[in-house]
């Protein structure tokens, strides 16, 4: 089979390589398409490494349909229409998935859309869980697909949302369901969010910044509300002030969702085929697909996300 392998320094090559084994509890997906992440750009640039023991390509969710079964799966047959999420090996016409990371195509979508919610979907859930309807919830980075899945699942969900993002991106935005969009290049966010909010600023901020966005965050942050870091575009390490914490009585989380155990992912991924999935399955959340490239050309997929100019989801076809 063909799939992405990296070349270094900065290179990605579509080209053959040995075909997925499925082992105790997995299952082959043949691939219709693959998402593009921030994280594959990482790894592309050789900071990101694939955990021990998955596949080395590139591409953490996908879709497809089965084509083979491995020992122990009972839940799932051949020829099966899914999409999954991954620890790596999304790039390529077929790879190996545990059972427990599949979600079925929601009702009324293609295979090829599908491939866009995976990682996406866990990612919000697994950070967010279930959003009081009275919350007012902040999404950094509004405009790529983490943000644009973010708002519209705070808005199914009763929430008030607030939005960062290129203010070419706004009317996108607002149409998901956004209730306040703020241009980062030129506002404080801080300020915009406590003025729309009567000062009471924001219960759930979820950030793909880090350290550059740290401070500001405490100070946006509603009496015992919680910051969610899922990203360190904007630097690891800054000077936090824990009696302002304290004094918010709030939390700040930080995780990411490879490295996990294929058990805590089985996990999420349940939780989202229970909380999130009915959802998208009403209509409610859908897939925001910016372009749709071919496999041979992730190389130009990647120069795309790296310019922040895409809208949603960048999805690739073997």
């Amino acid at each position: 089979m063909r799939a992405i392998v990296i070349e270094p320094p900065d290179g990605l090559n579509w080209t053959e390589v040995d075909e997925p084994v499925a082992g105790d509890g997995e299952v082959i997906v043949d691939v219709t398409a693959a998402a593009v992440n921030r994280a594959d750009v990482l790894q592309r640039q050789g900071n990101y490494p694939p955990p021990a023991g998955s596949p080395p390509y590139p591409g953490l969710e996908c879709s497809g349909v089965i084509s083979a079964i491995g020992p122990g799966v009972r839940d799932h047959n051949v020829g099966e229409r899914v999409c999954a999420l991954l620890a790596g090996g999304g790039y390529a016409e077929r790879v190996a998935v545990p059972a427990g990371q599949l979600l079925p195509v929601p009702r009324g979508m293609s295979v090829q859309e599908a491939a866009a919610l995976p990682e996406v979907a866990c990612t919000v859930y697994s950070n967010v869980g279930r959003l009081r309807r009275d919350a007012v919830f902040l999404v950094h980075g509004g405009g790529g697909g983490i943000g644009t899945f973010a708002v519209q699942y705070g808005k199914a969900l009763g929430a008030t949302v607030v939005v960062t993002a290129r203010a070419a991106k706004h009317d996108a935005l607002r149409k998901l369901g956004a209730d306040l969009t703020i241009d980062y290049t030129t506002d404080d966010f801080v300020a915009a969010t406590e003025e729309f909010t009567g000062g009471r600023g924001a219960d759930i901020v979820l950030d793909i910044i880090g350290a550059k966005y740290l401070e500001r965050n405490l100070d946006v942050l509603a009496t015992g509300g919680r910051i969610a870091v899922i990203g360190l575009q904007g630097g690891r390490k800054a000077e936090l002030d824990l009696g302002k914490l304290m004094r918010k009585r709030g939390s700040i989380s930080a995780t990411t969702l490879r490295s996990r155990s294929v058990a805590d992912k089985s996990k999420i991924v349940s939780g989202v085929r229970d909380n999130v999935w009915p959802l998208v399955d009403a209509g409610e959340i859908k897939p925001i697909i910016d372009v749709t490239m071919p496999m041979s050309e992730a190389i130009e997929a990647h120069r795309r996300m790296e310019a922040s100019d895409h809208l949603g989801k960048i999805v690739l076809l073997p």
